[in-house]
């Protein structure tokens, strides 16, 4: 639909009277008030604005035209959740979830921001929430894959492992090569201490995508078996490569690493073969986020 901009007629300046002896009145200028469709069509344009920022990474500036969008169409749901995603890459979590439950008042039904509503009480350490808000939207959608990836995740953080691995195998039941979902299946399975099914399931993963989490902890976990074995080793040394931050404890915990894994991780990372690219990885940790606050 092409952009559709508010035209609104700009206020007559103020003339002053300069008659002799006469004192000095402001005419009252006219300003011509826009009509309601009008009013939606500027809406509809400053939200098309406001969608081409985000998808260029302007996410502060498209909070702002985002924001405008919802004053000009108050009751239309596209604006609020449009403000919530551009308040979410900002950073603006608590509006985000005021945006998202004016958004989902004036659209109870939709699926989609419940399921947005879901991911950002997990994003603020939530799990119960999350899952409250995934399960009543998947009432809705049942088969919405990333959805119950989110709520796998809530479960492992409930610490409700079975309902973790069931939610994250429909998860990859219902998208192909979501090799997220079966990387977190392995995740659980480790911490079951069935390690061969989690073997093969990080195993998969690889055959999908060289990632470096799946990588390490393949590693780890083939190191537990056969210390210092040379696919360990070699596995551990690309994925601290790839992402550095694998070196921290503290991160492995953030991607929902249960004890065990972690525990065999720190063992591998012992290695003094490994010595040097564990060097590097520590120096280089964390190097991202402190470029994101600069």
């Amino acid at each position: 639909m092409a952009a559709r901009w508010l035209k609104v007629l700009a206020a007559a300046p103020v003339m002053l009277s300069l008659l002799s002896g006469a004192p000095a009145r402001a005419l009252v200028p006219y300003v011509a008030v826009p009509s309601a469709t009008n009013l939606e069509g500027s809406g509809l344009g400053i939200a098309q604005a406001a969608a081409r920022l985000l998808r260029l990474g302007q996410a502060g500036d498209a909070a702002r035209l985002a924001a405008l969008t919802v004053q000009l169409m108050p009751a239309d749901p596209r604006g609020w959740v449009l403000l919530a995603e551009a308040q979410l890459r900002s950073n603006q979590d608590e509006q985000a979830a005021l945006a998202l439950a004016k958004a989902r008042e004036l659209d109870p039904d939709n699926a989609g921001i419940l399921f947005a509503q879901g991911s950002l009480a997990l994003k603020a350490s939530q799990p119960d929430q999350a899952a409250q808000f995934i399960r009543e939207g998947l009432r809705l959608d049942s088969s919405n894959a990333g959805a119950y990836f989110d709520l796998g995740n809530a479960f492992i953080l409930m610490g409700r492992s079975r309902e973790a691995l069931a939610a994250f195998e429909r998860a990859s039941g219902l998208r192909n090569g979501f090799w997220e979902a079966i990387n977190n299946q392995a995740l659980v399975l480790y911490e079951q201490q069935n390690d061969s099914a989690a073997i093969q399931r990080w195993r998969q993963v690889l055959s999908i995508k060289s990632a470096a989490e799946p990588s390490l902890a393949l590693a780890a976990a083939l190191n537990q078996r056969q210390p210092g074995n040379g696919e360990s080793l070699e596995l551990a040394a690309r994925a601290l490569a790839a992402e550095p931050n694998y070196v921290l404890e503290s991160y492995q915990k953030e991607q929902l690493w249960g004890k065990r894994l972690r525990g065999v991780t720190t063992r591998l990372l012992a290695d003094p073969s490994l010595r040097a690219d564990v060097e590097r990885a520590q120096a280089n940790a964390g190097a991202d986020d402190a470029l994101n606050d600069d």
